[in-house]
């Protein structure tokens, strides 16, 4: 017999960027699992991002539930994305405080009233087994718990980044006072959810003791769709997919490529680093300050279609996390995708977190310490020589357990579970 699993998310096609694929593909592949979604999100979005090429992968004929929502600053893609400026003037800094003290859990919080409502109605006559709520923005999850509260329906809350230890939650201009609220509302969602799921091991580690179920499900990558797969750049490309916020700006990786660029024999003439996403004007600086403005190509946010084609081509592809106590738990969604590119991987993150485990145990890449300058210049020189060579390859073991159809099986098990 079919299960039906209602699924509140803010991010839906056309919303581009990471936060809208990982549930987009779990609805790709539920059915083939005997589960039915029913989606509800928000009516005439105005994402900051969009990628319509998504569109494609919604399951034909799935069921959408829309509800409008007004938010402060809606436009302002800076706020949207993370970027808070690192330098605000007296009014960013005001509207910053506003919305980070007034707007709780997040600035979507204008949409949960109408939402309760509508989906109180819709569920009266359309019953569901599971309420699935994804965060952030975790406005999702206040929205689920009232619908939890009001139907008895079982409700799952899955999320994709911590909420209270997310990278950028020193930078919020929050008082003692909201810190409080938000870690109240984060531990009435994980006492109150039949299930939780999370994205590392080192989340389930926080969350596991609050929840009455907690369970591991990764992001992961789909097939590759493309009519052809290019061939590599003849540089030595390195390429970032994504964005690179002020935080995230690897100062050691320039220093050291200003470094081989005048000293290594060859490197100047081989090297072209590509970032693709926003950049940070912090980093634009960085760049510059060591004078490596011309081997760099700058490329705004492209669909994911285009992403995954320069990700085949590079000769290597660069990750970098965020320099934050946080870091040896996060794992960014772009793993996967790299994976599933099969380049070599250069990633400057803790060597004893999350993300270097998936890196080390598919044998997909090289991982480097935030301040191991010297590591960084020899796996820098080992690249550059394998690529001289015509050695530079990835061996990417094991990988298939990241498949966004294995992945569903996984989340299918756990929603057939009584």
């Amino acid at each position: 017999m079919t299960k039906r699993v209602l699924i509140i998310t803010y991010y839906w096609p056309p919303a581009g960027g990471s936060g809208v694929q990982r549930w987009l593909y779990f609805a790709k592949y539920l059915r083939e699992f005997g589960i039915e979604p029913v989606i509800f999100t928000l009516d005439h979005p105005q994402y900051a991002i969009t990628d319509p090429s998504l569109e494609r992968l919604i399951p034909e004929g799935v069921e959408v539930i829309r509800q409008k929502i007004w938010e402060p600053g809606q436009g302002n893609s800076k706020v949207k994305n993370g970027f808070l400026p690192q330098k605000p003037n007296t009014k960013q800094r005001f509207k910053n405080y506003i919305r980070a003290n007034y707007f709780i859990p997040d600035a979507k919080i204008l949409w949960k009233r109408p939402s309760v409502k509508k989906l109180k109605k819709y569920l009266k006559k359309n019953p569901v087994d599971w309420i699935i709520s994804t965060g952030p923005p975790h406005t999702t999850h206040l929205i689920a718990k009232k619908l939890k509260k009001k139907t008895g329906i079982q409700w799952l809350a899955d999320f994709r980044d911590p909420w209270t230890k997310i990278d950028y939650w020193h930078h919020l201009p929050m008082s003692h006072k909201t810190k409080r609220k938000h870690q109240a509302l984060e531990r009435q969602v994980l006492q109150q959810a039949d299930l939780v799921t999370v994205v590392s091991p080192a989340m389930k580690r926080d969350y596991e003791p609050y929840t009455k179920r907690c369970a591991l499900i990764t992001n992961g990558y789909d097939e590759i769709n493309l009519s052809e797969i290019p061939e590599l750049d003849k540089s030595l490309t390195l390429t970032h997919i994504g964005s690179l916020n002020a935080d995230r700006n690897p100062e050691m990786f320039w220093e050291v490529l200003k470094e081989l660029i005048d000293y290594e024999e060859g490197f100047e003439d081989a090297i072209q680093i590509n970032l693709v996403g926003h950049v940070a004007d912090e980093v634009k600086q960085s760049i510059n300050t060591y004078d490596l403005g011309r081997f760099v190509n700058f490329t705004q946010y492209v669909p994911s279609h285009a992403a995954t084609h320069m990700q085949l081509k590079s000769q290597v592809l660069l990750l970098f996390l965020n320099d934050v106590p946080s870091a040896k738990g996060i794992i960014t969604g772009k793993i996967f995708e790299y994976l599933r590119a099969k380049r070599p991987i250069l990633a400057i993150a803790p060597t004893d977190g999350d993300l270097a485990e998936i890196i080390n145990n598919t044998q997909s890449g090289k991982v480097i310490n935030f301040k191991d300058r010297d590591s960084l210049k020899q796996a820098l020189i080992a690249l550059h020589q394998a690529y001289k060579s015509g050695q530079l390859k990835s061996r990417n073991i094991n990988i298939e357990q990241y498949h966004r159809k294995n992945l569903t099986a996984q989340l299918a098990e756990l929603l057939k579970k009584d």
